[in-house]
């Protein structure tokens, strides 16, 4: 899309800077591929003032002008053209100058004058294509004035990389729509010169599908290719070349002027995006202008000169003898406006964006008016847009209209309606904008809203000239747009993309990660291919490779490869961690059986090395092993416990299962290194309770050692059962401090110290209370488990 600055200019009433638009305009969601500076080959032309002009001595059609440039030198300029008198101010090319063309002006002797510059007409300054006169200036300003300075000639030429879903974004009212809400300033139309204040009366709807415009009739008989039709009748028009404003901003986007009402619809479809088409009424058969499906084999030769076969599936403009334009393309050769015309039909129509992209595919002929309509138009728009055009050939060209226009829009349609919740703006964008400024954001791309704080929503109704804001979510890009990306904070909040919770597997392994993570290790992701582990190994059918034929049965083989990578890079110090799942085989037929476990290894120094220990940290050890084990138990398995099996930790569930072993591993250890450690148990995504507040006691406790013999299937837990039972609320903890295995007991069982420790948390204990409890809770241990006090 070729933007022109000054055309914005005249919508913003305001100096725009062309690479402070550029920039805007990229963050907006528009990028600029290019600027091109206009005119600006004019820059060493100057006003001159001729004063006086007399005919040359030695050639009849040539003239002799003494030109006033400013200085305190007057300049002998030969001129050929016959309109130049004294008096009057001139573009003026002096000595040195150099020409659009890249044309030298140099000094030179014409008929045996010497001509000390050059008086420029407008096609030798490439502002129009007359040439048999001198260019006069209307202007105050003086003699030595730079050319571009007095005339508001220099223009930039922005060209903006347009995406199809922004097709507002191709006229100059879009960008300026644009710029608008980034400027906080307001836009209105820029004023036609000499059109009628009061302007033309809107468009009378008709009924139905065919009306009758000034005696032209005008019908849908496609209302699935052209759902909206609109037509007007001037009479009495006078068709000639445009006035200066009117060709400059055609000139401007890169476009050749024709002729004032040719260039009027240019004009408007470059300004509000929609194309229209002029037609010679003396040229319409009926006379009529028809929407209609094109007959299959139907030929049309188009304003390019080329005779163009049809299809029954494009949509054509005809009359009562035949098409004469394909709808939304380009219209015939033999309707065309020219200077003989002197009654126009202006057709403004909404056509089906699908049907225009593959008939011009079809046709292999792409136009502006084609490029527009298979991106979209505003339908909604259409009335303003034909009534704007109007306006410009009333004042350009003249003529009467005798009807206001007709409007022809068999199933009248409104735009969506979409409910914004400003709840979702802030979740999805993390920030928490005001009403006022979501309605702000709103409001500058045209929409209407309507608050509806019962629910809290807002009920916006997108403009017409959108057609890409269809949902919720385009909103809120749009609210994230107008406030600029580059406004938003830089950190991330927490946030949930949606209203499901996450699955309970997924809420354990994140507390599992998150908590080993303090531990100091770093997590880990091995493959789960690998070797067989054994006779339920999975085979895989496919393999990569011969060792990687099997599924992993366990982790802790994997974070071993990577330990043994990091040996290999000499590095010593080592504490991985991996959450993942496992197979193990089942009958023939069935599908392997998977547990998501978590698995760890440590090796190296305990804790890094710190300035404080002298440069040297203590090496982990089978005890470090067990910390850490414990840690992960009270993690992944909930209420889960540790037991010792020799020289292994073992890992027991509530409900007794083996869930899990920590131990030595055997590796092929260099020998600078030391051994590792590994620990892998089955991850439990039962639901955790969350911590809740407990307060400080302000009573006393009061403890009591007991010391117990205990059988040897007895376990403690089972023995914390009974105490806590037995003593009531009174007993705060249960703890072993102890424990004894020797001669000194009897075989086959092993002496147990318990610390109790009572509290009530309203009074102070006595003595013969905690007593009556230690004796009732020993009573109740021999009865059940026949667990005795151990004698000391």
């Amino acid at each position: 899309m070729n933007v022109s600055r000054r055309w914005l200019e005249a919508f913003l009433r305001r100096d725009l800077e062309v690479h402070d638009v550029v920039e805007r305009l990229a963050m907006l969601g528009a990028p600029v591929d290019a600027i091109e500076p206009l005119h600006a080959d004019l820059a060493d032309v100057i006003i001159g003032l001729v004063e006086e002009a007399r005919p040359h001595p030695n050639a009849d059609r040539l003239r002799l002008c003494l030109v006033n440039d400013g200085t305190a030198v007057r300049r002998n300029v030969v001129c050929g053209a016959p309109n130049v008198l004294a008096g009057r101010k001139y573009p003026f090319a002096p000595i040195g100058a150099v020409l659009p063309g890249d044309f030298t002006i140099e000094k030179r002797k014409i008929r045996g004058e010497t001509s000390e510059g050059m008086l420029c007409s407008a096609r030798e300054l490439g502002l129009g294509q007359e040439h048999d006169g001198i260019l006069e200036l209307e202007t105050e300003a003086a003699p030595g004035t730079r050319l571009l300075d007095a005339l508001p000639l220099s223009d930039d030429r922005i060209v903006v990389d347009v995406t199809p879903n922004r097709p507002d974004l191709l006229g100059h009212k879009g960008i300026a729509r644009e710029l608008a809400a980034s400027y906080g300033t307001p836009y209105r139309l820029p004023p036609i010169p000499g059109a009628a204040v009061a302007g033309v009366a809107a468009p009378r709807r008709a009924e139905g599908q065919s009306t009758t415009v000034d005696g032209v009739r005008m019908a849908i008989d496609d209302p699935a290719g052209c759902p909206r039709f609109l037509g007007a009748v001037i009479r009495g028009v006078k068709v000639s070349r445009s006035p200066a404003w009117l060709a400059d901003r055609i000139s401007a986007i890169g476009m050749r002027p024709i002729n004032n009402v040719v260039d009027a619809t240019n004009y408007v479809m470059f300004e509000l995006n929609q194309p229209m088409h002029p037609y010679d009424i003396a040229t319409l058969r009926g006379p009529s202008v028809i929407v209609r499906r094109a007959r299959d084999g139907e030929t049309l030769v188009t304003l390019d000169d080329v005779a163009r076969t049809l299809t029954d599936a494009m949509t054509v403009i005809a009359d009562d003898g035949g098409a004469i334009g394909v709808g939304g393309v380009m219209g015939a050769a033999h309707v065309e406006v020219s200077e003989r015309t002197s009654d126009v039909f202006l057709e403004c129509a909404a056509f089906e964006p699908r049907r225009i992209r593959r008939t011009r595919k079809a046709l292999g002929l792409s136009t502006e008016a084609s490029h527009r309509f298979e991106r979209g138009v505003d339908r909604w728009g259409a009335p303003d847009a034909i009534r704007r055009c109007i306006d410009i050939i009333l004042a350009t060209a003249g003529g009467t209209m005798a009807e206001v226009p007709a409007d022809l829009w068999p199933q009248p349609t409104n735009p969506a309606r979409i409910f914004l919740r400003p709840t979702r703006v802030t979740q999805l964008l993390g920030v928490d904008f005001p009403w006022s400024t979501l309605e702000q954001y709103l409001l500058a791309i045209g929409a209407t809203v309507l608050a509806k704080p019962d629910d809290g929503r807002m009920a916006v109704d997108v403009p017409g000239w959108r057609p890409d804001l269809q949902q919720e979510i385009d909103l809120i890009e749009e609210i994230a747009r107008l406030h600029g990306y580059n406004n938003f904070p830089d950190q991330l909040g927490p946030y949930r993309p949606t209203d499901i919770e996450d699955d309970p597997a997924d809420r354990a392994a994140a507390r599992v990660r998150a908590g080993l993570i303090t531990q100091g290790l770093f997590e880990a992701q091995s493959l789960p291919l690998g070797s067989s582990e054994g006779m339920q190994s999975v085979r895989v059918v496919n393999p990569l490779s011969a060792e990687e034929g099997f599924l992993r049965q366990t982790l802790t083989l994997g974070l071993l490869h990577a330990v043994e990578a990091n040996w290999s890079a000499g590095v010593g110090d080592i504490r991985l961690f991996e959450i993942g799942t496992v197979f193990s085989a089942r009958g023939p037929g069935e599908r392997p059986h998977e547990e998501v476990h978590v698995a760890a290894v440590i090796t190296g120094a305990r804790e890094p090395a710190h300035w404080s220990g002298g440069g040297k940290s203590e090496l982990a050890d089978l005890w470090d092993l067990k910390a850490l084990f414990e840690a992960a138990i009270a993690l992944a398995v909930p209420d889960g416990r540790l037991q010792v099996d020799k020289t292994e930790f073992v890992a027991i569930a509530p409900d007794g299962r083996e869930v899990g072993r920590a131990r030595r591993l055997d590796a092929n250890v260099p020998a600078w290194a030391s051994a590792v450690y590994g620990l892998e148990l089955v991850l439990d995504p039962a639901p955790r309770g969350g911590a809740r507040f407990q307060a400080m006691p302000v009573t006393p406790a009061s403890k009591r050692d007991v010391a117990l013999l205990v059988g040897g299937g007895t376990t403690a837990a089972q023995i914390e059962a009974v105490l806590r039972r037995s003593t009531g609320r009174l007993l705060e903890a249960a703890t072993v401090f102890d424990e004894y295995r020797g001669e000194k007991v009897p075989s086959g069982t092993r002496g147990v110290g318990f610390r109790l420790t009572f509290r009530a948390p309203d009074r102070t204990l006595r003595d013969e209370e905690v007593d009556a409890a230690v004796a009732r809770a020993v009573q109740s241990l021999e009865r059940e488990l026949g667990v005795q006090l151990r004698a000391t």
